[in-house]
């Protein structure tokens, strides 16, 4: 939430990052993006029910579609959401993600986890990628009454989109089938995924300031990282664990013609489809469209178009496995 200006009227601005997060000499911080929080309830548009669930570190907000929309199924898909943000904004209260979830949990239908992880600066990352996993396992766990009464864990799905898209694929990568409770990931949907690294990847700019700059606020957020090649930051790095050790069965990727991050997407689904087989990642990229444009744009045909393959690919991984 952004705080008031300083009384003093002398509180420079040491670091800013675009609209995201601006920070002053002072140490006060400037989220100018970030709309005031909505609170959890019955949603009159798609008959979704939400509450939050506090666990510590972090929270969740869990959506319940309606019955008469579940009714067809006994067990609901599970749709874990991290948030984007650059790792420094945003929350699973955020209108604009509130707006989605509600949407997404009517259209699959699926029971719809959306993770509330703390935030860098003040929560410099891991933290951010420790509460999500943290957040995986306590879904897998059936701690949770709707969980345990409507989800199926059979169907777990994670998605995301930018700072969270990066989280997904953490999550994928970090999630031990094998141990208790065993459960293997359907899939993941990773929209406008934020990765990045030191080598220009399609027609990414290839001069070494720029890929600087575009590093920066992840360096902030994350100061015992090893750079821009950090194997969190950029997956492909030379060194980086192999892809195929992914825990699911499939991924979407998501791209957006008019977002700086487009080729980076592309490179990494392409580097999935190598190591898993391309028959297990899907790429949908949008026209005219930039950056997170869903989030803005909710009503727009290309935010309807993304939803709707969203729910195809919940659901078509889901008979899959039946």
């Amino acid at each position: 939430m952004a705080l008031s200006p300083a009384a003093d009227g002398d509180d420079e601005v040491v670091r800013e990052f675009g609209p995201i997060l601006r920070v002053y000499k002072s140490g006060r911080l400037e989220r100018p993006l970030v709309a005031p929080p909505v609170g959890p309830g019955h949603d009159a548009a798609t008959g979704v029910h939400s509450r939050d669930v506090h666990l510590g570190d972090y929270s969740a907000r869990l959506y319940l579609p309606p019955p008469a929309a579940a009714a067809a199924a006994e067990r609901l898909p599970v749709v874990v959401y991290v948030h984007g943000g650059g790792f420094v904004a945003e929350s699973a209260a955020s209108p604009s993600y509130h707006l989605f979830l509600n949407r997404l949990a009517a259209a699959c239908p699926a029971l719809c986890v959306s993770v509330d992880y703390r935030l860098a600066p003040e929560h410099p990352l891991p933290a951010g990628y420790d509460d999500c996993l943290a957040a995986l396992r306590w879904v897998l766990s059936a701690a949770d009454p709707w969980v345990a009464a409507r989800g199926d864990l059979d169907r777990v799905f994670l998605a995301g989109d930018s700072a969270g898209g990066n989280i997904c694929h953490h999550l994928a990568m970090h999630h031990h089938h094998d141990a208790p409770p065993r459960r293997r990931l359907r899939g993941a949907v990773l929209i406008h995924p934020w990765f990045w690294g030191s080598e220009a990847v399609g027609e990414e700019a290839p001069d070494p300031e720029g890929r600087a700059r575009g590093a920066g606020l992840w360096v902030y957020a994350c100061p015992g990282t090893t750079g821009m090649d950090d194997p969190r930051m950029n997956p492909m790095a030379p060194g980086a664990p192999p892809l195929g050790r992914m825990a699911c069965d499939r991924v979407m990727v998501c791209a957006a013609e008019g977002d700086f991050l487009r080729w980076r997407a592309h490179a990494y689904a392409a580097a999935v489809a190598a190591a898993k087989g391309g028959a297990a990642v899907e790429v949908l990229e949008t026209a005219g469209a930039g950056h997170v444009f869903h989030l803005f744009d909710p009503d727009g045909d290309k935010a309807k178009e993304l939803l709707d393959r969203m729910v195809t690919f919940v659901n078509g991984a889901g008979a899959d496995a039946a």
